[in-house]
């Protein structure tokens, strides 16, 4: 090879390089990433899971412009905030318990957790995904965000376990009880059971359930909450759960959203939805066998309540969705919406 064709053969190479790192740069800076703030804590199993296998795909599904950062409960602002912050493009987004909503809107606590009204969690997602849902809570956010943040999807992964630190073992157990639970309609519920509500963050569960100054808490799924500790200082934990379903919603900015393509816009709902039927599968399935090795290791009591108990829950629960909608025409709104969908379905009959 001469001199003059290796010259020019080198240049051939630079310019393709140059080129080829300018777009992979361009690339690059493309791709838009979304800080969404959760309600999960950071060392939970669901934020762990979401991390590692859901949140990589958000660039596969929307073709390399979009990527998500999960950030932990509280690491912005305040859970009870983050309506508020997506609004004003402090976030970008959501992925929230609409629970910590309660206090802005009386149907948001109805959304939030119709407590002991489903029975799976499929059925309370069918809801949001195919049913009234969705729109019921875009409806809602809109009353307190004025039209600045799009809900993109709704719905829960799990139904709660219930640690306690004293056996609770029916119905009647429930009396005079101190409970930690969220304000509204799970503290009303707990109230009308018999038990005391009290309101304290989550992040002050481990150590009020520690010292005594709870008996138990509305906290999380169960292999949320063992692998947080909560069943080192609460080893008689109720599970299946007696009482929670937390509606999460998925949200993002109106500026945001308005810049997305129908097709990005599509694809996120999507990858939501079909992570949260994935993570209800999973959960569930850590659930049982994290349940099972912790009977075999007989250091935690698992109280599995009597179906008659469970259903004196639900009678009292029922009583307070009715007493819970007549404090706003939305809330109202909300009820008839979830029992429309939970007749439809063949889980409420009267």
């Amino acid at each position: 090879m001469t001199k003059t064709s290796l010259r020019r053969g080198l240049t051939a190479a630079c310019a393709a390089a140059a080129l080829s790192f300018a777009l992979s740069g361009t690339a690059a800076s493309a791709t838009e990433t979304l800080n969404i703030q959760s309600s999960f804590n950071a060392g939970d199993f669901t934020m762990q899971y979401l991390t590692e296998h859901w949140l990589p795909k958000v660039p596969q599904v929307t073709g390399g412009r979009y990527a998500i950062t999960l950030k932990p409960n509280g690491s912005v602002v305040p859970a009870k905030e983050t309506i508020d912050a997506t609004a004003s493009g402090v976030l970008d987004g959501d992925f929230t318990s609409v629970n910590y909503f309660s206090g802005l809107e009386p149907a948001f606590a109805i959304m939030a957790d119709l407590i002991s009204g489903y029975d799976t969690p499929e059925q309370m997602l069918g809801f949001c995904k195919t049913d009234q849902g969705e729109a019921m809570e875009q409806k809602i956010v809109d009353t307190v965000a004025h039209g600045d943040v799009q809900v993109v999807g709704c719905g829960p992964y799990s139904r709660e376990s219930l640690p306690a630190r004293v056996p609770i073992n029916g119905f009647a157990d429930m009396k005079g009880k101190k409970i930690r639970a969220p304000e509204g309609l799970a503290s009303a519920v707990f109230a009308a059971a018999g038990a005391s509500p009290v309101s304290i963050p989550f992040s002050e569960v481990y150590g009020a359930l520690e010292k005594g100054i709870v008996d138990a808490a509305d906290a999380s799924a169960y292999i949320n909450n063992a692998t947080t500790g909560l069943h080192d200082v609460a080893s008689y934990p109720l599970y299946p759960g007696i009482h929670s379903m937390p509606l999460m919603q998925f949200t993002l900015s109106k500026d945001r959203w308005s810049k997305m393509s129908a097709a990005d816009r599509a694809a996120l709902r999507d990858w939501w939805y079909a992570a949260m039927e994935d993570l209800i599968k999973v959960v569930d399935e850590q659930d049982r066998a994290r349940v099972a090795s912790d009977r075999a290791a007989g250091k935690i009591h698992i109280i599995n309540w009597a179906q008659n108990d469970r259903d004196r829950m639900r009678g009292v629960a029922r009583g307070e969705w009715l007493k819970y909608a007549d404090k706003s025409p939305l809330a109202r709104e909300a009820l008839n919406a979830h029992i429309a969908y939970m007749k439809k379905i063949g889980l409420f009959k009267d």
